[in-house]
């Protein structure tokens, strides 16, 4: 081996093997600081981007679990608005009950009609102002919306979105729908009942669009109305199909209240039906509802009687679809928590420091440390033996 002062390199071996020691030290204690395996693309790119998309499955699972929770509070929400509906109709039967008894008298029999046309007024209220974060539970609806970030699903948190709530879906009253009516100007179209409409006839259009977008139509005179003129201003459907039309809504010439205890004013709308019962309709006379069932008279007691336990029969089957909601978001909540703690897991097995082998690669990057200075070292005094040839 000759010897040169020209390059050292014996020095530069040991400078170089001193950097990477150097550079791998400094990883290490990085790992050991931070507690991630993984501080840099550079470290492990293939890990980093398995660790990533873990990290963002179990954030959408843990967001997902709060999503079935907050559907859970929201059927919560419906089912206790439901048990005091249930509340209410076995008030109901005991009033109907009471009526049909025959022993009543007169204002006896007025008192109990009012409790029921105010438990019934209670019902719609109940079914119109029930709500969660500001979304009606019965008229509105909503979905939870679950995710694991790649897949995702969506579940229907009430039953009764689609009709709403309220005595009238329980059969225990009917809408009342007012429109306009004119004279048909044509023979052979159809309405909504099915009557054949002729030129001439007054057809009444509600004011509500149905489901298709369009409007109900009702040939008054084929439905054989008496006194039907342009005039005529509402229609009542009744629960079962049947039609009653009646143009007994007027404005009051005084101020009042009406059977359900609402105050009205000689602005307002006021239907009043074949018993003298009156409903403030509101100042647009657009919509209302009007009694299918009375605790009036002994026979109307009888016959509501089972028409309420019919409703109390529906409103458990209501309870019952949401329960079995209920049930099943929660068993989402646990399926999405339990995943997300396992993706979470798994996160935490590619990025986390493990500290045993840190610690053992630390100690040996120190000695390298040590040994590659002192190797260092040693390579540039070697280079002073060539002055020895020198003297």
């Amino acid at each position: 081996m000759s010897l040169g002062v020209l390059n050292n390199i014996s020095a530069i071996y040991a400078q170089n093997n001193l950097n990477q020691t150097q550079s791998a030290l400094n990883t290490t204690l990085q790992q050991l600081s931070s507690g991630s395996r993984i501080n840099s693309g550079a470290d492990d790119a293939a890990g980093l981007s398995l660790a990533n998309g873990l990290q963002a499955s179990s954030t959408a699972l843990s967001q997902s679990a709060k999503n079935a929770t907050e559907g859970v509070d929201f059927l919560q929400t419906g089912d206790g608005a439901l048990a005091q509906v249930t509340n209410l109709l076995n008030r109901a039967v005991t009033l109907a009950t009471e009526a049909s008894n025959g022993t009543l008298n007169s204002t006896q029999q007025a008192a109990t009609q009012a409790e029921y046309s105010s438990i019934m007024g209670e019902i719609n209220t109940i079914g119109q102002n029930t709500e969660y974060n500001g979304i009606n539970v019965f008229s509105q609806g909503a979905n939870v919306f679950t995710s694991d970030g790649t897949k995702s699903a969506s579940y229907a948190t009430s039953a009764l979105a689609a009709g709403g709530f309220s005595s009238s879906s329980l059969s225990l009253q009917s809408d009342l729908v007012v429109g306009a009516t004119a004279a048909a100007a044509a023979t052979g179209a159809k309405d909504s009942l099915g009557n054949t409409v002729t030129t001439g006839d007054f057809v009444l259009t509600d004011g509500t669009a149905n489901a298709a977008g369009t409007y109900n139509t009702y040939d008054l005179t084929a439905m054989g109305v008496s006194g039907a003129s342009a005039t005529t201003t509402s229609v009542i459907v009744s629960g079962n199909g049947g039609t009653d039309v009646t143009s007994s809504i007027a404005k009051p010439s005084a101020a009042g209240t009406d059977s359900n205890g609402v105050a009205y004013t000689t602005s307002d709308y006021v239907y009043t039906d074949a018993n003298g019962n009156t409903f403030n309709l509101g100042a647009t006379a657009a919509t209302g509802t009007v009694p299918t069932t009375s605790l009036s008279t002994v026979a109307a007691a009888e016959s509501a009687l089972t028409l309420i336990n019919q409703a109390i029969t529906s409103v458990a089957a209501d309870r019952g679809t949401l329960g079995a909601n209920i049930n099943t978001l929660t068993a989402v909540e646990n399926v999405q928590s339990t995943q997300s703690t396992n993706t979470l897991s798994a996160e935490n097995d590619v990025t986390a420091t493990d500290y045993g082998t840190a610690t053992s690669n630390m100690s040996k990057q120190q000695i390298l440390m040590q040994t590659g200075i002192a190797a260092l070292a040693q390579a540039n005094q070697s280079q002073q033996l060539i002055t020895k040839l020198l003297q």
